[in-house]
């Protein structure tokens, strides 16, 4: 590029100067299109534009600075002649910031694009469509609802007791709307599950979805909880929404002890607001708002819960779900084992060395099994199958992680059962004599 003329130093000497003043940016620009420097003027106008998007003129320049039509002499750049006869009168080059000039025929603009992308930020930021489609702007989250799967209650092994308190709350009345209509059964409803962790739950939701034929919405705390004031509120409704668009929809609340935990026992405001948030959407607003919503929540630490959530209408009924029987861990260590090489594994014996040990800690025996049998095919150099010695050695050395869950909940069922809603577990804890 040539040396630049004594004007266009001055020129850019006044812009650094006064870096806002976009008009004085364009002039600048206008000489460099005259000067022939494009890529200067290119660089010129696209800091005119981040400062003023909507300026018509500053558009104007940078189109021609991207296709070479550097023709037009700068505003102002050249003194007026002598008076001549005016020319016929031309309609102004300005346009309406709603009017944008129309590209040369062929301008390529993928290419001018991407070769100011790193100068000019991007004005738009596409919002992402809502779960069900609409694309509605108002929906700040676009909640992951899965479709009704496969998985049923009869894949849950044993459990026997969970699965009629689950047919009697949930599963009849839908299967029978004729005697839901006679008995006046509504098909909304709330159920907690609890129970020491690894036990289940969240697989016992998605069984429950999966018989209704319902959409799942699993929901945690760090999908509703957020730092700025009202969002936290506004992410819980939306919840709901979407679930009331999708229903027949199982909405999983987990850890709700993070989500509803007791007012009394917070001094944050906006925990307080969010849980005042989840009761008004568990009563629904309108009459029949939840009507096809139904709301599984789970917790590790039900005494942690706000009672408030656990009144008639919203979560009233609770369901204890304890580390799995034999039927189960039977049922858990053949799925872990299916597709590991392993031979003359006696199930009966090895469901029996592992009675108390929950779900979690099956899937970590059969792992511990089979890395014990892998590193002595390559201790030896022989590759061999994985046996009951390797089960056994690992079911002794895991121990039950629901122990210290029930070393907490003996002092809740002794001494905070009010109304009985820990009868159940006090019946485990006296026939496992832990009580």
């Amino acid at each position: 590029m040539s040396a630049e003329s004594p004007l266009i130093q001055s020129m850019r000497s006044a812009v650094a100067a006064a870096p806002d003043d976009v008009p004085l940016r364009l002039h600048l620009a206008e000489l460099l299109l005259t000067a022939g420097c494009d890529d200067a003027a290119v660089s010129e106008a696209a800091v005119a534009l981040q400062r003023t998007p909507e300026d018509s003129q500053a558009r104007e320049v940078m189109l021609r600075a991207l296709t070479g039509a550097a023709t037009s002499p700068p505003r102002e750049a050249v003194p007026p002649a002598a008076p001549q006869a005016a020319p016929p009168a031309q309609p102004p080059t300005t346009t309406s910031p709603a009017t944008d000039p129309a590209p040369a025929p062929g301008f390529d603009w993928k290419a001018a694009q991407d070769q100011v992308g790193d100068i000019v930020p991007p004005r738009f930021v596409e919002a992402p469509l809502a779960v069900d489609g609409s694309g509605d702007p108002g929906d700040a989250a676009a909640w992951d609802v899965e479709r009704p799967g496969t998985v049923r209650l009869a894949d849950v092994g044993g459990m026997q007791q969970v699965k009629e308190r689950l047919e009697a709350a949930f599963l009849a009345p839908l299967r029978n709307p004729e005697l839901r209509r006679l008995y006046g059964k509504s098909l909304r409803g709330g159920l907690l599950l609890y129970g020491p962790p690894g036990c289940g739950k969240t697989f016992i939701a998605r069984a429950v979805a999966g018989e209704l034929g319902a959409s799942f919405l699993s929901v945690s705390v760090t999908d509703v909880l957020d730092m700025w004031i009202g969002n936290s509120e506004r992410n819980m409704h939306e919840l709901f929404q979407t679930a009331r668009r999708q229903a027949p929809c199982v909405v999983f609340l987990d850890e709700l002890d993070a989500l509803g935990g007791k007012r009394s026992r917070t001094q944050s405001a906006g925990m307080r607001n969010t849980v005042n948030q989840l009761l008004t959407e568990l009563d629904g607003v309108e009459a029949d708002a939840n009507e096809g919503v139904f709301v599984l929540a789970a917790t590790n630490v039900p005494w942690d819960v706000d009672v408030a959530l656990r009144r008639p209408g919203r979560l009233d009924r609770t369901l204890l779900v304890l580390p799995p029987d034999a039927p189960a861990r039977e049922a858990i260590l053949r799925f872990h084992l299916r597709e590991r090489p392993i031979e003359n594994v006696d199930l009966g014996r090895l469901v029996k060395a592992t009675d108390g040990l929950s779900g979690a800690d099956l899937a970590h025996v059969c792992e511990g099994a089979a890395e014990h049998a892998l590193l002595d095919s390559a201790r030896t150099g022989t590759v061999r199958m994985i046996g009951m010695p390797d089960l056994l050695a690992a079911a002794g050395q895991v121990a039950p992680s629901t122990e210290p869950w029930f070393a907490a909940a003996r002092n809740v069922a002794m001494y905070a059962n009010d109304g009985g809603i820990y009868d159940d577990l006090v019946a485990y804890l006296k026939k496992k004599r832990k009580l």
